[in-house]
């Protein structure tokens, strides 16, 4: 990164294991939602009960949906870009793509230099990334406000290329089968947000929970913090306008994510931030529930 990790800490530091757990959301039609998750994402469904389900690769649940009546889809307000699941690596991502590829699913391949990914929404519009590291062709840094990119060479890239899909696909092999579900590795990556303001994030995401700054980039209005040096765990952006309400009450959308803490002296480390920072929070079986500034809901909890 060009700024030194010094520079964008506090004097403390949220513990560098920190990982995202999964993400809830609040959906339209659940049967629908298992159907596309299970066959367009390769998701294994882990368990119904009536109006929810939890999904994932066969582990802990990665995606919690609720199903609700009568929701709408609101633009212009805060909560989900996208959520971005990654894979252990660019072959198991492959396997991913040209499944959405046969089933003729709409998705945009991006090289992002630093991560092969691609982008989709789900059939009720939440923000998807599927993406694997490729640390090895580049990496990007956000230095004077700006986001830059560049490859392994030196030259420069906008970050945002074409990605080259016979490269990737080469990387199938005969026993592949694009019915198999996603490996038990895969796991929540990162999220990004919309929020209705970027500093007001970092004052959160960093100022109270602790995550380091990887970088804000007032030109592209979006910052990135991380715990562990990890080039993000959560993006945020304003790009549903400055100052951005909430959705409404009957939103399709998020609910929430659970960033997890590997122990409970981390965890307690954070609470106690929370609390000395006037945080309104809500203990329960799930861990302790919150909501940054722009009312994105939170949950804090320790890893199993």
């Amino acid at each position: 990164m060009a700024e030194s990790l010094n520079e964008t800490k506090t004097e403390f530091s949220i513990h560098p294991r920190t990982k995202i757990g999964q993400i809830s959301l609040t959906i339209a039609n659940l049967n629908n939602q298992i159907e596309f998750y299970t066959k367009v994402m390769g998701f294994k469904l882990h368990w119904r009960d009536g109006n929810t389900a939890g999904f994932g690769s066969g582990g802990t649940d990665l995606l919690l949906l609720t199903e609700e009546l009568n929701l709408k889809k609101y633009r212009g307000v805060t909560g989900l870009y996208h959520v971005a699941y990654l894979f252990p690596d660019q072959h198991q991502l492959a396997i991913a793509v040209a499944r959405l590829f046969a089933l003729k699913y709409p998705n945009s391949p991006t090289d992002h230099i630093m991560t092969k990914t691609t982008y989709l929404d789900d059939l009720e519009g939440n923000g998807i990334e599927l993406y694997a590291e490729s640390p090895e062709d580049g990496t990007w840094t956000m230095s004077n406000g700006k986001f830059e990119t560049f490859r392994k060479d030196g030259s420069w890239s906008n970050g945002r290329e074409a990605l080259d899909l016979d490269a990737l696909f080469s990387q199938l092999t005969e026993e592949d089968k694009l019915d198999m579900p996603i490996p038990a590795e895969a796991r929540i990556g990162h999220v990004h947000l919309h929020v209705r303001d970027v500093d007001e994030a970092v004052d959160f995401y960093h100022g109270v929970l602790g995550f380091d700054i990887m970088g804000v980039a007032k030109e592209f209005q979006m910052g990135f913090v991380s715990a562990g040096g990890y080039h993000h765990h959560i993006g945020f952006n304003t790009w549903q306008g400055q100052g951005a309400p909430p959705p409404p009450p009957d939103a399709i959308g998020m609910r929430y994510f659970t960033i997890e803490l590997p122990n409970q002296g981390a965890y307690d480390e954070v609470i106690a931030r929370v609390d000395e920072a006037g945080i309104p929070s809500n203990e329960t079986e799930t861990g302790l529930h919150l909501h940054d500034p722009s009312q994105n809901g939170v949950v804090l909890t320790v890893a199993k």
